[in-house]
């Protein structure tokens, strides 16, 4: 990671301080920034786009006495799912089996991936059924099935690491900077990204995609954010939402959720296909919270389940600012998540909605999703935190990733272009383009 992080250095830019707050129109930036008329325009917009270190956002120290919980490679599956659950943690790092007192140096060589309770959960209901579809129907609760099925609970978490259960492991230090966790969301598709203290070799906190959108909303009025975000969603590509009736049963949703991989179905009406509702991966923890659920789960319905009183919102934690945009810290990545709309409250937007509108939802919200409907009503689309960010993403200094508008047009007024993996810049061109913008956006 040192290496990547190496080929997007600059020059220091004398002048451009680093903020103790993060605040991307921080008018005294802006002002630093207006007098750098001289400067390499590439030099300038690094600065400008990589100035937030991890460690000035609030969030990342919520629960400094609590430590993260870790799996090891060697850990079963059935252990794995016991331990998150019992701690309430959503996920964890794998560390590798080997002794820990043996390994120097960095956290990558010590952790092999991220993997999250509900893929585990998931992935044992459709291997189970898949093996013993005529007998899951007799199973009373999931240990029962776990310890029915041994060859599936007793698998170990490092045999799953060739398959979409994991997150692959990309730590960032408290050093680097929130642009260096947009690259790495935007590049390897990561739920969240893990933080590690330089000295250290373990994992402190995460840095989730609600908290890069919530910290890029803070650039709203410059006009480099804003000639993206202005746009509509029409503009911008959506995926495909998969949907189920709400009269079709439970144990059809879980499927269709296993199948997409992308952690949500829509639940709409049969007779006018409006939305009512969403099932996502994290709501499968309630198939442990209630036997019923699980052993009636071929006749329970999707719309019955989307109304199932969760409790989890009746004891939010006071202690944790909601507007913090869910950069959390390891007390605060919970399995029952106090701050996750009801599956029977979907967020949504218009086509006609713009990029702001809807990051500003999803960052009010905490959700990781917006679908799109139309006048009736009916999901068309699904806008998620992923392709959102990925629009604001630099092109990829390896020339194999393409960026987001954001970037494009910054650089565009910058001058700049990259060409073979290299910033390019017409030095005179880029100095009156970027104190222009600078200019008019301070006004």
């Amino acid at each position: 990671m040192q290496e990547g992080k190496k080929m997007m250095e600059v020059p220091e830019v004398h002048g451009i301080k680093n903020p103790e707050a993060p605040s991307a129109v921080d008018s005294s930036f802006i002002a630093d920034l207006k007098q750098t008329q001289q400067l390499d325009s590439g030099a300038a917009l690094q600065s400008f786009l990589d100035h937030i270190p991890i460690s000035s956002v609030p969030g990342i120290r919520n629960s400094p006495d609590v430590s993260v919980t870790e799996l090891k490679a060697g850990d079963t599956v059935k252990h794995a799912m016991e331990l998150l659950y019992r701690r309430n943690v959503f996920g964890a790092p794998i560390a590798d089996s080997i002794d820990p007192e043996n390994i120097t140096g960095r956290a990558s060589d010590r952790y092999m991936g991220f993997i999250d309770f509900a893929r585990m959960l998931l992935w044992c209901l459709h291997e189970c059924e898949k093996r013993h579809a005529k007998i899951t129907a007799d199973f009373d609760s999931i240990s029962t099935m776990l310890h029915e099925n041994p060859e599936i609970a007793d698998t170990k978490v490092g045999e799953l690491a060739k398959s979409f259960l994991w997150d692959p492991f990309f730590p960032v230090h408290l050093e680097d900077t929130v642009f260096h966790v947009l690259l790495l969301l935007c590049k390897h598709q990561l739920q969240v990204v893990p933080v590690v203290e330089e000295s250290e070799i373990q994992v402190i906190g995460f840095v989730t995609q609600n908290a890069v959108i919530h910290l890029l909303l803070r650039s709203a009025g410059l006009e480099w954010f804003d000639a993206i975000a202005d746009k509509p969603l029409s503009a911008y590509r959506e995926e495909h939402v998969v949907s189920v009736y709400g009269d079709q049963s439970l144990a059809e949703a879980l499927h269709l959720l296993w199948g997409t991989q992308i952690g949500v179905i829509a639940v709409v009406n049969r007779t006018n296909e409006t939305i009512i509702g969403c099932i996502r991966n994290s709501d499968a923890y309630l198939l442990l919270e209630n036997d019923d659920l699980f052993r009636n789960r071929k006749t329970i319905t999707a719309e019955e389940f989307i109304h199932t009183e969760t409790g989890v919102n009746s004891d939010c934690d006071p202690t944790i600012q909601k507007d913090l945009g869910a950069l959390l810290s390891a007390g605060t990545l919970k399995l029952k998540n106090n701050f996750l709309p009801k599956m029977d409250s979907v967020v949504t937007n218009k086509r006609s909605d713009t990029l702001k509108q809807a990051m500003m939802k999803l960052s009010e919200t905490n959700s990781s999703f917006s679908f799109i409907v139309d006048q009736s009503m009916k999901p068309t689309g699904i806008l998620l935190s992923r392709d959102v960010i990925v629009q604001f993403a630099p092109p990829g200094m390896d020339s194999s990733f393409q960026g987001g508008g954001f970037f494009e047009f910054a650089l565009e007024q910058a001058g700049c272009q990259v060409k073979n993996g290299t910033v390019v810049c017409d030095h005179q061109a880029s100095s009156s383009r970027l104190v222009k913008a600078t200019t008019d956006n301070a006004s």
